[in-house]
């Protein structure tokens, strides 16, 4: 680590004076660019954007940092702390006294991340690495995390679990990766022998693990060499090739692992450097009243961790952040144990659905889980956030998001805190569909020409109503305006019911569909002792984890057209050109038929009322609903202006849409 800042002021970059405290230590700002705002919601302020590098210092002793797993294992330099680094990005006006004075904390996601520039409010934008497993590269965000060995040097052990799953089809050799998307390597074995290891097949996700024998295996790659190949501890090779109907699940006892957790500390102890130090180390000195942060899916379940671990009191005991936006996030993220896959999702066997899920508390007796809630150690510590959470329906479908809601029993609704608010944007797919200049306004099935489902793209965008939310968020932390009341399904409500189309009150929609089957269940998992459930963090000892039981899901109900009636709906689902899902199918490969990863569908209403006919379809045309272009453009415009009265939209937003609705083809 101190090899890799030397390199980097040796290059000429502006080092910073070091401190001697703990925490940040030492700041890189790698290079300073001014930004054209030209054509901007706020084109008369100057912005400049800082890219950087810095480096942290923790004491493993400290009451702040022992939660971190493995840390009292990680090097330390000469005075006792264990070293770490993080790139970051700061976008700030170049005159600060034109800034809002809040700080706006946008956590990356998978090394990804992206601010809001220009900023149509002056807020100072920061994004830090915090995802360890990620080899750095151009464009990434990272932090370089060290990897835990005993006092005498032996390495630490444990298991590990790697899943094959859609393989290419006569291949006989795959990576160690885990992860979403490419992926991370997995840590090196110990061993070779595969005999201690073990490696399965399943012909589904509910069908019996099959044990292949040893000798049929090896670490090792076979692509050029037939087996066993050339021994490769980061691969392996199987005699006969892989059957790409099949998944693979490989356990074997892993080495190195590295000091994940001290992630939280990276946004916790950079967030906090920026606020609160005075000195000209920090490029934002004295001018940071307000800190908020925001994370969307991966990055949203690390700000849920963030707060559950304590990490929103810095060392001092200082208040972080004083408000919080996890966005489309259900789970708790898979960083702070043993081998974690911080990069991974909610398929089979991966972990991040097995702690505390509720800002509320609750007593989990199906997991034997006390009561709890997320905010447990912030009250304590007098340093919980504002929270507005923000969430669709492609979570509660794929991502198991009803227990937050309503518990691992599904019996009664989980009362939110004062502090918390909660909004649910209805018939989204994960993070809503993209902004185009048709705003989701398509009459036309249109495919993902990557990911084959079943069902069309779903067009309805959930961003308008999320930039709603964080303003309403940064209102309420900056100026103690009450932001707009919860708005998701309850069991009170009668909302929430088992995922058919029965129970949800589903129409006969054209060609049969329906979404029995295509939630993503619900498991409780055992992974053995020493992994501890309730804060997701500590070392497994049973890879994969038991598989212990089904747990109860809901769904919320639909209206006549297949669309849900709880939540927030959009301008699009307020006025809709067909029927927005939460769920899909994936058309082919070993998940056929299966929920589609995380996205949602869409099934168009016929343009007129004899093709509704000739499909027998229930749900009027277009045609008998709106009648004419202009009709349908008024109530959008009616729909628009009522969400901007409710705080649900802002009003740049409501604009935008309505000039899409007006350039839409839509009964034209």
């Amino acid at each position: 680590m101190k090899k890799y800042l030397r390199t980097i002021a040796a290059l000429g970059l502006l080092l910073v004076a070091s401190t001697t405290r703990a925490h940040v230590t030492r700041v890189v700002i790698d290079s300073r660019t001014p930004l054209d705002t030209r054509g901007g919601p706020n084109h008369d302020i100057d912005y400049e954007i800082l890219n950087g590098h810095f480096e942290g210092a923790l004491r493993p002793d400290d009451l702040h940092n022992r939660i971190i797993t493995d840390l009292s294992y990680a090097p330390r330099d000469d005075q006792g702390n264990v070293v770490y680094g993080a790139n970051f990005t700061l976008i700030k006006p170049v005159d600060m006294s034109r800034s809002t004075g809040v700080l706006y904390d946008m956590v990356p996601n998978r090394g990804n991340g992206e601010a809001l520039v220009p900023d149509p409010f002056g807020h100072v934008h920061v994004i830090v690495g915090w995802q360890g497993d990620i080899a750095p590269r151009p464009g990434l965000y990272t932090a370089q995390v060290p990897v835990a060995r005993r006092a005498d040097g032996a390495p630490l052990t444990g298991p590990v679990f790697v899943r094959f799953v859609d393989m290419k089809a006569n291949i006989d050799t795959l990576p160690l990766m885990g992860g979403l998307g490419v992926g991370v390597s997995r840590p090196l074995p110990l061993s070779l022998k595969t005999r201690a290891a073990r490696l399965f097949s399943q012909a589904s996700d509910t069908s019996p693990q099959i044990n292949i024998p040893s000798p049929d295996w090896a670490f090792a790659d076979c692509t050029e060499t037939p087996f066993p190949g050339v021994p490769d501890p980061t691969k392996i090779c199987l005699r006969r090739g892989f059957d790409s109907r099949l998944s693979y699940g490989l356990t074997y006892t892993g080495k190195d692992p590295l000091v994940l957790g001290i992630g939280f500390a990276t946004t916790r102890d950079f967030a906090s450097f920026l606020r609160y130090e005075k000195s000209a180390d920090n490029p934002l000195a004295g001018q940071i009243r307000w800190a908020i942060t925001t994370g969307t899916s991966q990055s949203g379940n690390y700000v849920r961790s963030f707060i559950h671990l304590g990490f929103n009191a810095d060392e001092k005991g200082r208040i972080v952040f004083d408000g919080a936006n996890p966005n489309i996030a259900a789970r708790l993220a898979p960083l702070n144990f043993r081998f974690a896959v911080p990069g991974g999702a909610a398929n089979l066997y991966e972990l991040g659905s097995e702690g505390v899920l509720w800002w509320g508390r609750y007593a989990d007796k199906a997991r034997n889980l006390k009561a709890t809630s997320l905010l447990d150690r912030c009250t304590e510590s007098h340093t919980c956030p504002k929270i507005i959470e923000t969430f669709g329906a492609a979570e509660i479908w794929n991502l198991r998001m009803s227990p937050d809601l309503v518990g691992t029993d599904a019996k009664a609704d989980i009362p939110l805190p004062d502090t918390v608010r909660r909004y649910y944007f209805p018939g989204v797919t994960h993070g809503g569909a993209p902004e185009s200049q048709n705003a989701g306004f398509i009459t036309a099935a249109q495919h993902n020409p990557v990911i084959a489902c079943t069902l069309a793209d779903n067009p309805n965008p959930s961003l308008p109503l999320w930039r709603a939310a964080v303003a309403n968020l940064v209102d309420w932390v900056k100026d103690g305006v009450e932001p707009p009341p919860s708005a998701y399904p309850t069991l009170a409500q009668g909302d929430l019911v088992a995922p058919t189309a029965s129970a949800m009150g589903m129409p006969e929609l054209p060609d049969g569909v329906k979404p029995d089957g295509l939630v993503n269940r619900f498991v409780q998992q055992d992974a053995g002792r020493g992994f501890i459930a309730a804060d997701l963090s500590g070392v497994p000892s049973r890879l994969p984890p038991r598989q212990v039981a089904v747990l109860p899901t809901l769904v919320p109900r639909v209206d006549d057209d297949g669309n849900e009636i709880s939540g927030i709906r959009s301008v699009q689902m307020r006025v809709p050109l067909g029927t927005y899902t939460g769920w899909n199918a994936h058309a082919s490969g070993y998940d056929k038929g299966k929920y589609c990863l995380f996205l949602g569908g869409f099934i168009p209403f016929a343009r007129t009322k004899a093709e509704r006919i000739a499909s027998n379809d229930p749900r009027p045309s277009l045609e008998e609903r709106y009648g004419t272009h202009a009709a349908f453009v008024d109530q959008v415009r009616s729909a628009a202006a009522d969400l901007v009265g409710q705080r649900r939209l802002l009003p740049t937003d409501a604009q935008a849409i309505v000039v899409a609705a007006e350039t839409s083809e839509v009964l034209k």
